[in-house]
C-alpha cells in the first residue's frame, strides 16, 4: 500500500528520518551516522523529496547496495499541494538562457563551452566544476603558464600527411589526450560519466573512470564499445579491503591502468563551491566542511605512503600510475618503485594553493630523467590548464606522453551534453593536426624540446586576478536576522 507524502513528512528528525527519492520512501535513520557526507546533509531533507540533491552525487545502485531492503518503504502518493510546482524566478531565467544559448556549431574552441556552461548550468553545479583552492591563483597559473612557452617551428617540411595517434600505457589511441577523472558528472548531464564513455569510444581516446562517479562503475563499464580502453582513477580509502575490492573489480572488468591519486591526504578548501551551497546551519552544526568535501575527506586515507606501492603491485596486474606528483624527486622515486607512469598534476588547482603548474614541473623533470637515462623507464603525463591544441603540443615537446583534460569536457557536457563533448574532442583534433603542420612535424615522435623556448616558464611575477574578486565569484550573502517566531 502506498504511503502519503504527509506520512513521510512526519519522519523529519534524527530519531526517525525518512526521505523520498524517485517517488519511493526510504528509512535512512540508521544510516545517518555512516553517511560519508555527514548526517546533517540528509537531515536537511528529512521528510521531504530528496531526489534533486541525491541524483547528481549518487550512482543509481547506491540505495540497493548500501541500504537494507527492509528500509525500502515503497511508493509515495503526492498530495495536490506537493504536486504544485512553486514558481522559481531564477530557474525560469536559467531555462530562458538555455532556450537562447548559441548553436553548438557556433562553438569554435574550448573557451566557448566554458562561457555557455557558466550561463546555462545551475549555480551550484557551475561552482562545483569551476571552483579551486583558496583564492584560485593556482588554477589561473595552470592556464597562464602555457602563454609563457613559445614555439620554434620548422619550415619547408612536407606536412601533407599528419599522424597525431600515439600509445599510452601500451594502448594505441587516436590522440595524445585522455578524459581526466572528475566527480559528479551528473551535475552537467543526467547521464553523467556514460556520456564520456560513449564520446571517448567515438573518438578513440582513453577515459579515466573516477572513483567518485555519479554513475555506478558497472554502468560506465557496460557502456563502453568493443575494444575501448578505460583507466581507473583511485582514491585510496582508509579501509584497505574496500580499496582492494575496487581495484580488483576494475582489473577483472578489463581496465588497462590504475591511476592512484596521491595529492589529497585531505580535501582542499574550495570556497566558491562552499558559498554556492551555503544554507543557514542548524543550532550547533559545524559548517566548516560540508557535503561533497566532507564525504571525500571521510573516504580518504591520509596514511597513504610509498610503502603502499608494493601492496598495490601485489593485488593487480594493471599498470600503476601515480596521479598528483609535483616534484622531480617523487618522479625519480616512482621509477625506483617500479611504477609505469606518473601524472604531474596539482588537481586542477583544487588542493594546495600555490602548487606549481604541471607543465613547469615537466620542464624541470624531463632533463633529469634524460640525464640519468630513465626517460624510457616511466611514462610522464600532465593535466591542468589545457585549452588548446598548442597547449598539448607544448607538453609533448617537453616530453609528456599525453595530456589529461577535465574541466573543458565538463563544461561541454554542462552546455550541450554528449554532442558538446564530441564537438570539443573534434575541435581539439582539428587544432592538433593544424598546429602540427604549422610546427613542421608529421608525427608526434618528432616533437622535442628544440621546438619550444621555455625561458619564461618559471616567471611568476605577472599580477594575478584574485579569484575572490572576479565577477564569476559569488559574493557573500547576508543571512536574514532571526526574530522570535519569525524571520
Amino acid at each position: 500500500m502506498a504511503l502519503k507524502d504527509t506520512e513521510v513528512a512526519e519522519h523529519n528528525s534524527a530519531e526517525s528520518c525518512w526521505v523520498i527519492i524517485h517517488g519511493k520512501a526510504y528509512d535512512v535513520t540508521d544510516f545517518l551516522p555512516d553517511h560519508p557526507g555527514g548526517a546533517e546533509t540528509i537531515l536537511r531533507h528529512a521528510g521531504k523529496d530528496a531526489t534533486a540533491v541525491y541524483d547528481p552525487i549518487h550512482p543509481s545502485d547506491a540505495l540497493d547496495k548500501y541500504l537494507d531492503q527492509s528500509k525500502h518503504l515503497g511508493p509515495v502518493v503526492l498530495s495536490a499541494a506537493a504536486q504544485k510546482d512553486d514558481e522559481d524566478p531564477e530557474e525560469a531565467e536559467r531555462q530562458d538562457r538555455i532556450a537562447h544559448k548559441p548553436l553548438l556549431s557556433q562553438c569554435y574552441n574550448l573557451f566557448d563551452f566554458e562561457v555557455v556552461a557558466h550561463r546555462v548550468m545551475k549555480k551550484t553545479s557551475w561552482a562545483y566544476y569551476a571552483s579551486a583552492a583558496d583564492n584560485e591563483i593556482t588554477a589561473q597559473e595552470n592556464q597562464r603558464v602555457y602563454q609563457r612557452i613559445w614555439f620554434r617551428p620548422k619550415v619547408l617540411v612536407d606536412v601533407e600527411h599528419v599522424d597525431i595517434s600515439t600509445s599510452m600505457l601500451g594502448t594505441k589511441t587516436s590522440m595524445p589526450i585522455y578524459v581526466s577523472a572528475s566527480a559528479r558528472n551528473k551535475l552537467g548531464d543526467p547521464e553523467g560519466e556514460v556520456v564520456f564513455t560513449r564520446a571517448s569510444y567515438k573518438h578513440n581516446i582513453i577515459q579515466m573512470i573516477p572513483t567518485l562517479s555519479s554513475c555506478s562503475f558497472d554502468e560506465i563499464i557496460d557502456a563502453r564499445g568493443e575494444g575501448q580502453v578505460q583507466w581507473l582513477q583511485l582514491y585510496v580509502s582508509k579501509d584497505r579491503e574496500s580499496t582492494k575490492r575496487i581495484v580488483q573489480a576494475a582489473d577483472k572488468r578489463g581496465c588497462k591502468g590504475l591511476c592512484i591519486t596521491v595529492d589529497n591526504p585531505q580535501v582542499g578548501r574550495r570556497e566558491r563551491h562552499l558559498r554556492s551551497e551555503y544554507t543557514e546551519p542548524a543550532d550547533g552544526e559545524d559548517t566548516k566542511s560540508l557535503g561533497t568535501m566532507r564525504a571525500t575527506s571521510n573516504l580518504l586515507g591520509s596514511t597513504l605512503s610509498w610503502a603502499d606501492i608494493p601492496w598495490f603491485q601485489s593485488i593487480t596486474s594493471m599498470p600503476i600510475v601515480l596521479k598528483g606528483v609535483q616534484r622531480v624527486e617523487d618522479v625519480l622515486k616512482a621509477v625506483e618503485y617500479g611504477c609505469q607512469g606518473v601524472i604531474l598534476s596539482n588537481h586542477g588547482g583544487r588542493q594546495l594553493e600555490f602548487a606549481r603548474s604541471p607543465i613547469e614541473v615537466l620542464a624541470e623533470t624531463m632533463p633529469v630523467l634524460r640525464e640519468r637515462g630513465l626517460q624510457d623507464k616511466i611514462e610522464v603525463y600532465v593535466d591542468g590548464g589545457v585549452r588548446r591544441g598548442t597547449d598539448i603540443l607544448k607538453a609533448l615537446c617537453l616530453g609528456a606522453r599525453g595530456v589529461g583534460i577535465g574541466r573543458p569536457f565538463l563544461y561541454a557536457l554542462g552546455a550541450y551534453g554528449q554532442p558538446g563533448v564530441e564537438r570539443a574532442m573534434h575541435l581539439l583534433k582539428d587544432e592538433l593536426e593544424m598546429d602540427m603542420r604549422l610546427l613542421g612535424c608529421n608525427r608526434l615522435e618528432e616533437l622535442n624540446p628544440s621546438f619550444v623556448t621555455v625561458r619564461g616558464i618559471s616567471d611568476h611575477s605577472a599580477p594575478y586576478v584574485d579569484g575572490l574578486s572576479t565577477a564569476a565569484y559569488e559574493p557573500l550573502t547576508p543571512v536574514p536576522q532571526r526574530h522570535k517566531g519569525k524571520l
